[in-house]
């Protein structure tokens, strides 16, 4: 599912591009593109964030996933599998947390999330961290996160088409890491009643409500996305509670078209343009 289209700021971005070397910046100050890059306005607060097409470009999934995660003041969030950056930077505009880190295996993704998080001027709470899911509660400590979110990769073996891109097809199959491999690391980050964030694809979920059974993260509230109200959900978000009592909510389903074809008004809600 794509995002909704994103203003691209032209003259900025043809002023900012480049072929030297990660972070440099210009006369002005200003983090520089490289070759093939673009900015794209978020839409909130005024960010923006740098993306590569080449590459992978965040989706509709984790703007949803932003706005159903909630940060509380003084918590502090960790994004596994952060790609570009676009979670940890979306949850800093929406809420009060008091930081916010983003954990990426592939570092020119992550080289494009730092400097996304430096040219808007978000050093103070936002740090990425280039390193493995696999291995994220030995690199940041256990219980050292209040809130982890997550918009891990869907497909396992050969589901869905498998992309001759190495770099996406990192982002959209289980290559690097599993499911479970994300539900244990995010346990072992979270203490007693820390909040568990993930978006991911419904046709997944009892496996899913499996591995948080095991791993003690009780599901509280889920949500089912469906492209139109007449269509199977494409996609669930939960929220899970660690340590929590069994008891969950299920939430009113978010439709994303209108009969039509044009969004739905909560959709443009979410996304800031209404």
């Amino acid at each position: 599912m794509r995002p909704l289209s994103l203003t691209m700021n032209k003259r900025k971005t043809e002023s900012l591009r480049y072929h030297g070397e990660p972070g440099k910046r210009d006369v002005e100050g200003a983090v520089l593109l490289k070759e093939g890059e673009r900015l794209d306005d978020l839409q909130i607060k005024g960010y923006e964030i740098i993306q590569s097409p080449g590459r992978f470009c965040f989706g509709m999934d984790a703007v949803l996933l932003s706005s159903y995660a909630k940060v509380k003041k003084n918590e502090k969030a960790l994004d596994l599998g952060t790609g570009t950056g676009i979670l940890p930077i979306l949850l800093e505009a929406k809420n009060e947390g008091v930081r916010y880190t983003g954990l990426e295996i592939q570092e020119e993704s992550a080289d494009m999330a730092r400097r996304s998080v430096e040219y808007n001027g978000l050093e103070e709470k936002i740090d990425i961290i280039t390193g493995d899911i696999r291995e994220a509660s030995s690199i940041f400590g256990p219980a050292s996160y209040q809130v982890v979110t997550v918009n891990p990769p869907y497909m396992i073996g050969e589901h869905g088409l498998k992309n001759e891109n190495e770099a996406l097809y990192i982002a959209r199959h289980e290559a690097l890491c599993t499911l479970k491999d994300v539900i244990r690391e995010s346990a072992k980050l979270l203490p007693q009643r820390g909040r568990f964030y993930m978006v991911h694809r419904p046709f997944r979920l009892p496996e899913i409500l499996a591995q948080m059974a095991a791993y003690r993260i009780e599901p509280k509230r889920m949500r089912l996305v469906h492209p139109y109200v007449d269509k199977e959900p494409n996609m669930v978000l939960i929220e899970g509670l660690k340590g929590g009592n069994p008891r969950m909510q299920g939430e009113p389903p978010l439709i994303v078209y209108q009969k039509d074809g044009s969004y739905t008004d909560e959709l443009l809600r979410i996304y800031g343009v209404r």
